[in-house]
Order: C-alpha cells, then structure tokens, then sequence
C-alpha cells in the first residue's frame, strides 16, 4: 500500500507555523543535529517524511507514543503537531540533540511532546517499560534491532513503525528469524511517496504479538552489536 503527500498538505495554519518554528531552527543554528538546513528541503524530507506514518492506523489512533533514537525530533515532533491528543516521549541519548529538542519543544510551543535524554535500554527497565501503544523510529538501525528496541517499550499488542528506505532481503530475513524471541511480528511493509520526487522510502510495521520477554532489554548497545537473528 501506498501514502501520497496529503498528510502535510492538511495540516492547519497552526501546525504548519508551529513545524515552520522548528525548521527555522535547524536552518538557524549550525550546530542543529541534521545535515538538511533549507526550510524548505527540510519541510520535504524531515516533515513530509515523518507524517508518512500517519498512514498507519494503529499510530494515528494511538495516545502514548515513543520516538526512539530521536535525533533532531523526526519523526516525533511532526507527528506531536499532527496527534494534539498523543503524548510523545522523545527518546534520544546525545546531549547536544536533546538540547536541540527541548529548545525546539519549548519555542515552537510542542505541550505534548517531551524529551527523555536516555538510552532507550535503560528508560525501558522500569518507567518506560510496557508503557506505549506505539513507537516510532526513523534512520536508526537494522530492522532486528529496532524491534528488540521497541519490544520493553510496547504493551502487547502495541505497534512499531519504522521508517526505511532501499528494502534489504537480507536485513528483512533477520528480522523473520528474531521475531518470536523478541514477541515482534512483522505485520506490513508499506512503499511511501511522502514528497514530489521521494523515492526508495518504506514504513514497516510490527506489532509486539506478546508479553515482553524476559532477556529484554539486553545492556545498551548490544542489539545494535549483535543483532537478533543475524548469523
């Protein structure tokens, strides 16, 4: 299934000022964590980009959501301004881009959204854990680690939404492999065509099939070391 570009296109006045604040700031400061400065290149890639995944159902209609690896606040931020009634946790471990992120909260005037400057390992041991109907994650790792990530973070049932671009069999086959140990099944791949021109760019989704398993999460940086179901 395929999502044109209309999710940005209805956005308010309002939201749109509100995304242009946060934009401004990337163009605005060279020390912003994103290598895209010109607002409206930034609007394609980093906006439009992002509200792709309200195609995705289970996102749209949920309320307490997670951004992991949030970097510069993509998708999070986007979708903040778009869900009003969503709570965002943004998930980000780097001083310098949670710095960006609660600057960028604070002036563009975010209410539901706010940053966790942690490791999502740690966040998911005790406050985080089985604590989100949804998390997203864009740019950040292989799809495995994604879900091992995401999988002490959902309650049961809850969905993962990863953005990617170029689809790998390979990264697509480990993930099969690791899906029952990490109780995270791979539901859809959608092709998305968020901005004129975009190419190559895929949601996949996952839903945590059960509850979180016991080895989860494992210590930081080990699911990006190894890989659940790589060989």
């Amino acid at each position: 299934m395929s999502a044109g570009p209309g999710a940005a296109a209805q956005l308010s006045d309002e939201a749109r000022a509100t995304l242009r604040a946060v934009l401004d700031m990337l163009a605005a400061d060279r020390a912003a964590p994103s290598a895209v400065r010109d607002p409206e290149r930034a609007w394609r890639v980093h906006v439009a980009d992002s509200l792709s995944g309200l195609e995705v159902e289970a996102l749209s209609v949920a309320r307490r959501i997670a951004d992991v690896g949030a970097g510069a606040g993509f998708p999070g931020l986007p979708l903040a301004v778009a869900l009003p009634d969503a709570r965002f946790d943004l998930i980000e471990s780097t001083g310098r881009k949670c710095d960006f992120m609660r600057q960028a909260i604070e002036r563009a005037g975010i209410a539901n959204a706010r940053v966790i400057c942690e490791r999502s390992e740690i966040w998911a041991v005790n406050r985080g854990r089985e604590a989100y109907a949804a998390v997203t994650a864009r740019a950040v790792g292989r799809l495995s680690t994604l879900a091992e990530l995401a999988s002490p973070l959902l309650v049961a049932g809850g969905t993962l939404v990863a953005w990617k671009g170029r689809r790998d069999p390979d990264e697509e086959a480990e993930l099969e492999r690791a899906a029952q140990q990490l109780a995270m099944e791979p539901m859809e791949i959608r092709w998305v065509g968020p901005y004129a021109g975009s190419r190559h760019r895929h949601l996949h989704v996952m839903r945590k099939s059960g509850p979180t398993p016991g080895n989860l999460p494992r210590r930081p940086g080990m699911a990006k070391k190894r890989p659940p179901g790589g060989r």
